[in-house]
């Protein structure tokens, strides 16, 4: 376990050099390279579990809180008068597990009957990114283009996929599908500012990495 977290420190450490000596970003810029470099390694420790086998891997995300987080986190955004389908409670469940295969393939049969239940679709395409270990798969981007088609206006859709893409280390995808969301947000949305200031940091760290300039 040690010598695994050894490994990552000595990785880290290598990354900040090629910032400094081959990047040579300004102070300004190395802060906040750094503080990528320890939200990285904050997200390895969460859902890496770098102390355990390969093998166990389901075990170790069910153990974690990634799956209680998305849910609570989409929930939020939906005004539940009435309860949900049941399939969705169940897949919740599983989510909550972390058994993002079972609540993926539990939603696409509920959706057959459903198939406008936006709250659904978007759990469709978190239940898919989780199963791929945080990345966005094509599967994922057309669930949450479904999402977003049966009611524009909600940022449920567009706010997932663009977490989801800067969590798997897509920059300029999540930059891209944020900034679409501000442009279009009504100027009292409650979410506004905090989604300017994201847009603004992204937009921050593309400036000061030339490898991200140009995708």
């Amino acid at each position: 376990m040690i010598g695994d977290w050894l490994a990552v420190g000595a990785l880290a450490l290598a990354a900040f050099a090629f910032a400094v000596l081959v990047l040579k970003l300004p102070r300004e810029g190395l802060t906040l390279f750094g503080a990528v470099l320890v939200f990285g390694i904050a997200g390895y420790a969460w859902q890496g579990s770098p102390g355990l086998a390969s093998a166990p891997k389901a075990r170790a995300l069910a153990e974690g809180t990634q799956g209680e987080d998305m849910v609570e986190g989409r929930a939020a955004l939906f005004d539940h008068g009435t309860p949900p389908p049941g399939y969705l409670i169940t897949s919740d469940a599983f989510a909550r597990q972390g058994r993002f295969g079972d609540a993926a393939a539990l939603l696409q049969k509920g959706l057959k009957d459903n198939p406008r239940d936006q709250e659904s679709w978007l759990a469709l395409a978190l239940a898919l990114v989780g199963h791929a270990d945080g990345f966005v798969t094509p599967a994922a981007v057309q669930a949450f283009a479904r999402a977003e088609a049966i009611d524009p206006r909600h940022p449920g859709a567009a706010y997932f996929l663009g977490n989801a893409y800067a969590q798997s280390g897509e920059i300029v995808a999540a930059r891209n599908v944020w900034k679409g969301l501000l442009d279009r947000s009504p100027p009292d949305a409650p979410w506004r500012e905090g989604l300017a200031a994201k847009v603004a940091q992204l937009d921050d760290m593309i400036a000061r990495a030339p490898m991200l300039q140009g995708q």
